[in-house]
């Protein structure tokens, strides 16, 4: 037999083997070991930090979401509302509304929403702040900082029964600090924050 047919034969064979060997490490025993790992040491948040009240599934820690009164797209004054969302809260559609901070859409936009924001919640525009009328860069940042989150407070409050200081101690409990100390701001979680009101509203 020709000498160069077997060694490509070998050589052909030889890669077929690798090709096994590799298809079976990265594509069957490493995700198997990373699942594995994921599941056993991160389960929460291998599977989307998703919230549970009562054994149901009412969403992700990580995700935004519309509070918006049944059937219609009118925010609820009974519940805490996150920032607004350019894709509808809708994870497999994020993205902002690519405006540059000087076009003059945007502006509009921002000055519209400002003085929505303010007639909502009863304070004057000055005290509105950024992150209550403009939405983030992935469109579902499930938090808000403790400064939109307090504009709100007297409102939540008269639409639940209950008391402003009690809404106030609401948002300081579930207020989470900067990363590490000294990253970012201060912020807090809508859904663990609304679902806490109910609770809290339903004892009342």
């Amino acid at each position: 037999m020709n000498t160069s047919v077997v060694n490509t034969g070998r050589m052909v064979w030889a890669a077929l083997r690798m090709l096994l060997v590799l298809t079976v490490v990265t594509g069957i025993i490493y995700p198997l070991v990373v699942t594995g790992i994921g599941q056993g040491l991160f389960n929460d948040k291998a599977n989307g930090s998703m919230v549970k009240v009562d054994g149901k599934e009412v969403g992700s820690k990580l995700i935004g979401q519309s509070w918006n009164i049944r059937g219609t797209d009118k925010p609820d004054p009974k519940w805490f509302q996150g920032r607004p969302s350019n894709s509808g809260y809708d994870p497999l559609t994020t993205g902002s509304s690519q405006l540059s901070a000087s076009n003059p859409e945007l502006v509009k936009l921002v000055k519209a929403a400002k003085k929505q924001v303010a007639a909502f919640n009863g304070v004057p525009e000055s005290e509105v702040p950024k992150d209550a009328v403009t939405g983030s860069a992935s469109a579902i940042d499930p938090d808000i900082s403790t400064d939109y989150a307090d504009i709100q407070v007297k409102r939540v409050a008269e639409n639940n029964g209950l008391t402003a200081a009690q809404v106030k101690k609401l948002v300081e409990d579930h207020t989470t600090g900067r990363s590490l100390g000294f990253m970012g701001e201060p912020r807090v979680n809508v859904l663990e924050l609304n679902i806490a009101l109910k609770a809290l509203a339903a004892k009342s």
